[in-house]
């Protein structure tokens, strides 16, 4: 019904914008993806309008590919919208497939609000429907590099800042966890 708002950004939160779209403000809840990449004078939004008896929400995503993925998480049952959008503004695309693919819900359980028994839940319904929904293979990181993901966010980084470091650690790097470690805190230094 809404499929696309764009126009200047006039307030925004935590987790939320309001964009005026010619007289009409609307307000939309967002994932961090689209508070960090949109253009606050021209902000594209794709979104996806969720209409109840006792609710017209918003929800708004930085590309078509992440707008698929939200309504693919919202189709698991114990999944809603705050949830989904919960999950796609603390994961990446990226690591919620690797988290599926290697059937590894402790990576979902540092989500806010998700529990053992969600995450399993989510890992098992995904499990067909990702690959299917984004058209597109996981690219699965080796185990080294999931160990420097697990490092940096025991040492308090977001799973999003984790992965923006490990992104800048040469293809060459050697390939043992401590080495890569330092090399990715580096990437938080300079």
């Amino acid at each position: 019904m809404i499929d696309i708002v764009t126009g200047p950004v006039v307030a925004q939160g935590d987790d939320w914008v309001v964009v005026m779209a010619g007289p009409i403000g609307y307000r939309i809840s967002v994932t961090r993806s689209v508070l960090q990449q949109m253009d606050p004078h021209d902000a594209v939004i794709y979104t996806h309008l969720i209409v109840r008896e006792d609710l017209m929400a918003l929800y708004g995503f930085v590309d078509e590919k992440e707008r698929l993925l939200f309504q693919t998480l919202i189709g698991v049952s114990g999944v809603g919208p705050k949830l989904g959008l919960t999950i796609l503004s603390t994961l990446s695309r990226e690591h919620l497939q690797n988290a599926v693919v290697r059937e590894e819900p402790t990576v979902l359980t540092r989500v806010p609000g998700i529990g053992k028994k969600t995450a399993e839940k989510i890992v098992f319904e995904l499990k067909d429907k990702l690959q299917d929904s984004l058209g597109e293979a996981p690219i699965l990181i080796s185990d080294t590099d999931a160990d420097v993901m697990a490092a940096l966010t025991a040492l308090g980084y977001s799973i999003i800042e984790a992965q923006s470091a490990l992104q800048s650690i040469p293809r060459d790097a050697p390939d043992d966890v401590e080495t890569r470690v330092v090399m990715a805190l580096q990437y938080f230094a300079g």
